[in-house]
């Protein structure tokens, strides 16, 4: 009887989990609005050769405390295993900082001891379809192919009595985008989703500049009703971008990372 009475309540409960996650699963458009407490950290490489030696140079830097940065995502869902993904980020932040050592650029050297404002603009979105080659009562797999924008907007600024020195650079454009992902639903209350991609600018067009851009993040989300729920989850991008010259390259590793959190609209 215990036996029977066992097998009977399992049954029962995988039938209830079974229609608790498809009812998230089927729905039909879902909107994240968040934001992300953005910790940026960049590394600026330098390649020359010179009388046929090769030298490199290379400086950490950050940009201070967090910035709170502005997090969207969607997805359309328009088949059983078939889905359209969007997703948009922005950060932009500067720092002042004081130079340890000499700076110099032509005929113009700024000392140490002076101060250098940094600023950055990144922003990025894409769109991409996204086929669940594995698809469950409680997991889907899917895999995603797309096209992705990056725009990245970056101004120096140093003085120091009368010597001042100020240059900005402005780059964007758009490549193809692979990527994966993970969904769990595991009742009707939860979510869970696991998420990465990744863009070669050579795939692209992004004008003189050489790189990648990878992306991972995950998110657990709870709803309330139906239509309304809340996530928080953990982001991390990496940007490496690099331009070649004459005698060398330059190149700027800059990586993003920290928590996120928002809400969700479900339809």
């Amino acid at each position: 009887m215990e036996l029977k009475r066992l097998g009977l309540a399992l049954a029962l409960s995988s039938v209830f989990f079974a229609g608790a996650a498809q009812a998230q699963q089927n729905d039909r458009f879902t909107l994240r609005i968040g934001a992300m407490d953005a910790d940026a950290s960049s590394e600026l490489t330098a390649n020359t050769t010179f009388m046929g030696q090769d030298y490199r140079y290379s400086q950490d830097f950050d940009f201070g405390s967090n910035e709170v940065s502005p997090r969207i995502d969607g997805t359309f869902r328009f088949s059983d295993r078939q889905r359209l993904v969007f997703d948009y980020f922005q950060y932009d932040k500067e720092n002042t900082t004081t130079l340890d050592r000499d700076l110099s650029y032509d005929v113009y050297t700024i000392p140490a001891g002076s101060f250098a404002r940094a600023e950055v603009e990144f922003t990025l979105a894409s769109l991409m379809y996204d086929y669940a080659v594995v698809d469950t009562d409680t997991f889907e797999l899917g895999l995603q192919i797309g096209a992705e924008w990056a725009k990245l907007d970056g101004k120096l600024l140093a003085e120091a009595g009368p010597y001042r020195y100020e240059d900005s650079d402005q780059e964007d454009g758009y490549a193809p985008v692979v990527g994966a992902r993970f969904t769990f639903t595991p009742s009707e209350k939860w979510l869970i989703n696991l998420q990465g991609q990744y863009l070669d600018a050579d795939w692209g067009d992004f004008g003189d500049y050489d790189g990648s851009i990878s992306r991972a993040n995950a998110a657990v989300e709870y709803r309330f009703t139906p239509v309304f729920g809340a996530f928080v989850g953990y982001d991390w991008f990496k940007l490496d971008a690099r331009r070649g010259g004459r005698d060398g390259s330059l190149g700027l590793d800059h990586r993003f990372k920290g928590p996120v959190a928002g809400v969700s609209f479900s339809f």
